[in-house]
């Protein structure tokens, strides 16, 4: 083993690494040219920008508020334009193609029917629009060399009363490319217990879940997502880390929930560049994905919404690397740990880490050993065994 295979990864190679992203809102990852032109077909006069580099540049100072409220409402934009059968298939294609273009390889979006009712369709059109979508989005990836997988999932908005119809409706689609169900919203006044009976009916219809919780909400919002509502895995969860003390030594000491989460290994969906844009975290190098990194909690790292944040899974990997040193062995474990947590049958996530992802970065790896006889190689000193 040399330092070559330690050593921190490129942009190239964290572009081309297989990536895993389990929180990414479909109404979050528009195209602005997409918006702009989705806008004019259908006749909605609300835009702050037409202009689509300037609209790109809008949603990003919009959502830089360090308000997750305000941050919300850069939504209204987006999903005033995606009311119709076309436009939700259109912005699930674009969004198939662009994480396969960024090298992800597994991707669970999530998205919530009740908002793009506006123009008469029903629930179920929704969602058959969205699949329809992601399908075309996956057939054109492959034409262009990249293969992605998509499942949806469907998302009930927690300060309205529609969690059990969603639920329903997720189980109804649950074989045809919806895999499982989330709230999300504002989390201050709208606690998951009040979504109760939707947690009860699809744990009895063994069906998967996450929550929104812990992002800018503490503790008791994951207690109650897990411990009241049954959650699988937790968006956002950072903080977690309310319930964790590190003393001046540098040791460390888990509070119960925190070491309920780590030990019961409850992936938590993290989203660096969003949790700085809401106020969850002030900077890269003090967001609680490092600390949580070390002790071995089971993260994953996500987008959230890829508009506001002016992000990618590539980018969010990038700001990582710089701020932790993480190689592509630290890329993998993110990866793997994601890929663990989906929420498709055991045997499909088995051969999606052996077939795809292991093999994936291995190569990366090893492109140390391929460089150009110019270029001086790394070697082994005398005293290594042979």
């Amino acid at each position: 083993m040399t330092s070559e295979t330690t050593t921190q990864p490129t942009s190239e190679q964290i572009r081309r690494a297989p990536k895993v992203l389990l929180h990414d809102h479909l109404d979050g990852g528009l195209r602005p040219a997409t918006v702009v032109e989705l806008a004019r077909e259908n006749g909605y006069e609300g835009l702050p920008e037409t202009d689509p580099d300037k609209l790109g540049i809008w949603f990003r100072e919009a959502s830089d508020s360090g308000s997750l409220e305000r941050y919300l409402e850069t939504f209204a934009h987006t999903c005033a334009v995606m009311q119709t059968r076309d436009a939700l298939a259109r912005v699930a294609a674009e969004c198939a193609e662009d994480l396969a273009a960024d090298g992800v390889v597994y991707a669970e979006v999530r998205y919530a029917p009740e908002q793009h009712l506006e123009q008469g369709l029903t629930l179920e059109e929704v969602v058959e629009a969205v699949n329809e979508g992601f399908r075309e989005g996956e057939r054109r990836a492959r034409e262009n060399g990249h293969r992605i997988r998509v499942g949806a999932l469907l998302t009930a908005m927690r300060h309205a009363a529609r969690a059990l119809e969603i639920a329903e409706l997720a189980n109804r689609y649950r074989d045809t490319g919806v895999v499982g169900f989330d709230i999300a919203g504002a989390e201050a006044g709208y606690p998951p217990t009040r979504h109760l009976d939707a947690f009860e009916y699809l744990k009895r219809e063994n069906n998967h879940f996450t929550i929104h919780a812990g992002e800018a909400f503490g503790l008791p919002s994951i207690w109650q997502a897990l411990q009241w509502c049954g959650a699988d895995r937790l968006g956002h969860g950072v903080r977690i880390i309310d319930d964790i003390e590190v003393a001046d030594d540098g040791s460390v000491k888990l509070g119960r929930l925190a070491s309920y989460v780590r030990d019961k290994r409850i992936p938590l969906e993290m989203c660096p560049t969003s949790n700085l844009q809401t106020g969850a975290a002030p900077s890269y190098a003090e967001h609680p994905i490092g600390l949580l990194r070390r002790l071995q909690f089971r993260l994953t790292v996500n987008t959230d919404n890829r508009l506001m944040s002016h992000t990618s899974m590539s980018e969010e990997f990038e700001h990582l690397v710089k701020t932790f040193r993480y190689t592509l062995d630290d890329m993998q474990w993110f990866t793997v740990n994601a890929m663990k947590s989906a929420f498709i049958p055991f045997d499909e996530r088995l051969a999606m880490i052996n077939d795809v992802i292991k093999p994936g970065y291995a190569e990366l790896r090893a492109e140390w050993l391929f460089r150009p006889a110019t270029t001086p190689s790394p070697v082994s000193s005398a005293s290594d065994p042979a």
